[in-house]
């Protein structure tokens, strides 16, 4: 579990296959030590820590969060947001994100507002019913709060810390980034439609 507040940015040193899963070595940042099996939230992945070295470690991604997510783009120089699993007597700054990614959404325009941008996400239709204006969804790995949506699409407000301290500062038009939607509209949604409350 995380909460959607980036601690550190890093990038990709090694991204290599075998037999179908994609093995993707990081940089370790400065003042971490990260232990063999623990779970660190790459670009809102839940990523379990298969390898650590001097320098880097390393996490094994399976065929289906290739499919489901925007790992299989990632190359040498690719940043990376971070961020360590929430403990019991941390602060939860953003929201619960669970690190499972429900689909990919497409940068299609970024707007400056004074020291902000606004950018705007496309991402598949059915997945719009869990994202509301003012609720909360995590786009590669960040928790952001939703300024508009509609049939296909919702937009997000970037401040300045965002923009300095994430990956996203630098995001351009036609990229790609990792979206979860909020967990308990999800388990509303889930309990209503077994009850027969909710259309899919």
């Amino acid at each position: 579990m995380f909460t959607g507040i980036i601690k550190k940015l890093s990038k990709a040193e090694k991204v290599t296959w075998q037999k179908g899963s994609l093995f993707v070595e990081i940089k370790i940042p400065k003042g971490w030590k990260v232990k063999l099996g623990e779970s660190i939230s790459v670009n809102g992945v839940c990523s379990t820590v298969k390898k650590v070295s001097k320098n880097n470690f390393t996490v094994e991604y399976m065929p289906e969060t290739v499919e489901k997510t925007t790992v299989g783009d990632y190359k040498k120089g690719t940043e990376l947001n971070l961020e360590r699993s929430l403990r019991m007597n941390d602060l939860l700054d953003g929201h619960l994100v669970q690190g499972h990614v429900d689909t990919t959404g497409k940068i299609v325009e970024i707007k400056n507002a004074k020291q902000s941008k606004i950018i705007k996400i496309q991402v598949p239709k059915v997945f719009m019913k869990f994202l509301a204006p003012k609720g909360s969804v995590s786009v590669d790995g960040i928790s952001l709060t939703i300024v508009d949506s509609k049939k296909d699409w919702f937009t997000v407000s970037l401040v300045s810390y965002t923009l300095e301290n994430t990956n996203l500062g630098k995001i351009k038009v036609g990229a790609k980034v990792n979206i979860e939607t909020d967990a308990i509209a999800k388990y509303i949604f889930n309990i209503l439609k077994s009850s027969g409350y909710a259309k899919c």
